[in-house]
């Protein structure tokens, strides 16, 4: 049961919980301006479900699992995977900045690598620990010449 709920989406729904909570509970006024808040915020959520879109379909033509804690069975290097080994991790970070700055919760921002300092610890680095063991010379060889997050 705890495997189910230590995912990715569930530690972005936390944070975006708590980013709403502050700029719920604590407005400051210290925004950006609406416009500009909203507009790149829309720009960066868009990106990040674009990203992630597009990883998942990478996963899908591959016929590979999509879930972090299970070893995928073939290595994907294709689409968005040749550009960052992490492209749903990306997105989620994507999607947490943009709407911080919809939500005008500036105080919040400190969450993006705080967010992203989880993800790596509890996600990443064993993902790529498996994956080399699975993949070894091909993983290498990808970890070469494809960066971690961009």
């Amino acid at each position: 049961m705890l495997k189910w709920i230590d995912l990715p989406p569930v530690w972005l729904v936390g944070f975006l919980a708590l980013a709403w909570l502050q700029a719920a509970q604590y407005p400051m006024g210290l925004g950006f301006g609406e416009t500009w808040a909203d507009m790149l915020g829309g720009l960066l959520v868009g990106g990040g479900l674009l990203l992630i879109v597009m990883a998942a379909m990478e996963f899908r033509r591959y016929k590979t699992t999509i879930v972090p804690h299970e070893t995928p069975e073939r290595l994907i290097q294709s689409g968005i995977f040749k550009r960052s080994r992490n492209p749903i991790y990306l997105g989620d970070a994507l999607i947490l900045a943009g709407l911080i700055l919809r939500w005008d919760a500036v105080l919040s921002l400190p969450l993006i690598p705080v967010f992203v300092w989880v993800i790596e610890k509890r996600f990443v680095i064993p993902e790529e620990d498996r994956m080399r063991r699975t993949f070894r010379m091909e993983f290498a060889r990808y970890c070469e010449k494809t960066r971690r997050w961009v």
